[in-house]
């Protein structure tokens, strides 16, 4: 797109096309905080919704962290915005003691608990959210500095599963994910829309805000937000690719079948000869299936799968027991066995099933 299109309105036409996949559901809960990017997901809502026949009913719902002075203004800001546009609205608050760091973080969880509980008393299954392909430029950045391995650099998909939510039932829905923030707010000035300015978004105290100074030196380069959204996107495709070898390897390496239960068994030697990232990923995978404490850290599983490689090529394979996540993993000359690993002193609270659901599933990050 040349720069004009980068910053022209969004047109109703590409509105309609935006949000056609979700004609079909019940009721849509719109995540409305009364920035620019959320102010416009409504704007946009509204507007398509009102051009159906029939179609799905809306919920705005916004978050008051109770950060900042100004933030129950700009809840009934939104509010009114959204009586002024038809859509019913809902105002949840974060209560209780706020932790004295990692507060963008923790403000992350508790809105989308928030939300999640939202749509389940609303019986909706899609949270919608205003990132946008700018917010997508900077995640594949935020995880490249963290060291993320594929599946982190793949950042967001425009459907996935809610976070904080214990189930499949709710998904989160990102249809604004390829649309620059220039063009959302470029629809509000022409629609004359108001919307708020949260100084956190500018702080340099704060990760994303110093990264969101860095784009505009990185697209002088040619490292612009399309090409690093271009980038998660091939890196998605690859995910796919590998995730689907993995199946397929689990199947040629079982001694025994992949079970709910008890341990997973592999032929030591099948497992040598597969591909590095493919045996990783399975062996991260085992883990995840039979440990009590969540998915494994990928850094952890390296150093663990460079442990197994190192034993391969010990005279008669040399025998290795370790421990990870809550499993416990034993290479033999025949056979690696992943099991859960016995209690023992000291140990952490063991996590229920639902609990290391919450986690989310194995991914290496």
């Amino acid at each position: 797109m040349s720069a004009a299109e980068d910053a022209a309105p969004v047109s109703a036409a590409q509105a309609e096309a935006l949000f056609r996949p979700l004609v079909y559901a019940s009721t849509l809960i719109l995540a409305v905080s009364g920035g620019p990017d959320s102010t416009a997901l409504m704007l946009l809502v509204a507007r398509w919704r009102a051009a159906l026949r029939k179609g799905p009913a809306l919920l705005a719902v916004t978050i008051d962290h109770g950060l900042r002075r100004e933030s129950a203004a700009e809840a009934r800001a939104v509010e009114e915005l959204a009586r002024r546009l038809g859509i019913p609205h809902r105002t949840l608050r974060w209560r209780g003691k706020k932790p004295e760091t990692g507060i963008q973080e923790a403000a992350r969880v508790a809105r989308y608990r928030l939300l999640a509980q939202a749509a389940n008393a609303a019986k909706a299954r899609c949270v919608l959210t205003a990132h946008t392909l700018d917010d997508q430029a900077e995640t594949v950045l935020l995880r490249m500095m963290r060291g993320s391995g594929l599946t982190g650099l793949g950042a967001m998909t425009q459907v996935s599963r809610l976070p904080a939510w214990e189930t499949d039932e709710i998904v989160l829905v990102r249809p604004l994910l390829d649309i620059p923030k220039a063009r959302l707010i470029a629809t509000l000035d022409r629609a004359k829309v108001e919307f708020a300015r949260d100084p956190s978004n500018r702080d340099p105290r704060f990760t994303r805000p110093r990264l969101r100074d860095l784009m505009p030196a990185l697209a002088r380069e040619g490292l612009d937000a399309r090409r690093l959204a271009i980038l998660a996107r091939r890196l998605r495709r690859a995910e796919a690719a590998i995730e689907m070898a993995v199946g397929v390897a689990a199947s040629a390496v079982l001694q025994r079948p992949w079970s709910g239960q008890g341990a997973i068994v592999l032929d030591t030697a099948k497992f040598d000869r597969l591909p590095a990232e493919v045996a990783l990923r399975l062996l991260a995978r085992a883990i995840g299936q039979v440990g009590d404490e969540g998915p494994a850290e990928l850094a952890k599983v390296e150093v663990l799968f460079d442990e197994l490689r190192g034993a391969a090529t010990s005279p008669r394979g040399a025998r290795l027991r370790r421990t990870l996540a809550g499993a416990l993993v034993t290479r033999s000359a025949d056979s690696l066995a992943i099991e859960r690993a016995p209690a023992r002193k000291g140990r952490g609270k063991r996590l229920t099933t639902a609990e290391i659901a919450r986690r989310g599933r194995s991914k290496l990050r």
